[in-house]
């Protein structure tokens, strides 16, 4: 189990590539010289847990590159994946908030840089900041509308079939237009897939080969194909 470890990086925020409007981003020079002698940069290889469910907040994780996933356990081990956090995320907000154990696990799915800030730190800066609001308000409306589609997903689909037509639906939307189709990278594996839509392994893999045999998909590698999005979206339900 990998915790916590990574490579210190130095980068200045403001030579960022991935400079874009968010939370600091758009903090004026006096906040941005606030933020950066408050915050934390590193780079995790995967499978390194940034913290666990339900310990003890710390602070915030901004995700600048890579992708971290965000899991939830029961009592009985089983598994369920409520997101893939991408750059520009931020991870334990609500927690950091309301000063609560943080509501999911996360782990670096794919080699991330993330910058960390403590919650101290946080709510200082955007109470001295309130430049910040209108983006803590943003973060928490896209983690709530992330949450309602996960709840369409698990409780208003009726099989495992319409879970996975939706979950490919969303992870394509932001996919890229070829001649065969929607183009979209796929992070996990068939298991890991399962613990997104509530499902077995066994079953994912069936329902994905099902899906390959009516050319609803097609699979390329890491990259999947939607060459008919209409198609999907009849199976799905939606």
């Amino acid at each position: 189990m990998n915790l916590h470890t990574g490579h210190h990086d130095t980068k200045n925020c403001e030579n960022c590539q991935l400079r874009e409007p968010g939370m600091f981003c758009d903090l004026p020079k006096n906040g941005m010289e606030a933020f950066r002698s408050s915050k934390h940069t590193s780079t995790y290889p995967a499978g390194t847990f940034l913290y666990f469910e339900r310990e003890a907040n710390r602070g915030i994780y901004v995700i600048c590159s890579g992708q971290v996933k965000l899991s939830v356990s029961s009592s009985a081990g089983k598994t369920l994946i409520l997101k893939i956090a991408k750059p520009g995320d931020l991870l334990g907000l609500s927690s950091t908030l309301t000063d609560t154990p943080y509501e999911a696990t996360a782990e670096v799915l794919q080699t991330a840089r993330v910058t960390y800030l403590r919650a101290e730190d946080f709510r200082a800066l955007i109470a001295k900041y309130p430049q910040a609001y209108s983006s803590v308000i943003r973060q928490l409306n896209l983690q709530y509308e992330s949450a309602c589609e996960q709840l369409r997903t698990l409780a208003l689909c009726n099989s495992t079939t319409e879970k996975l037509a939706r979950l490919l639906l969303r992870w394509s939307s932001q996919g890229r237009q070829t001649p065969e189709g929607t183009q979209f990278n796929v992070p996990l594996t068939h298991e890991q897939i399962a613990e997104c839509v509530g499902a077995t392994r066994e079953t994912v893999t069936r329902t994905l080969g099902d899906f390959k045999r009516r050319r609803l998909i097609a699979l390329h590698g890491a990259s999947m194909v939607i060459p008919n999005r209409r198609a999907l979206e009849t199976v799905s339900g939606s």
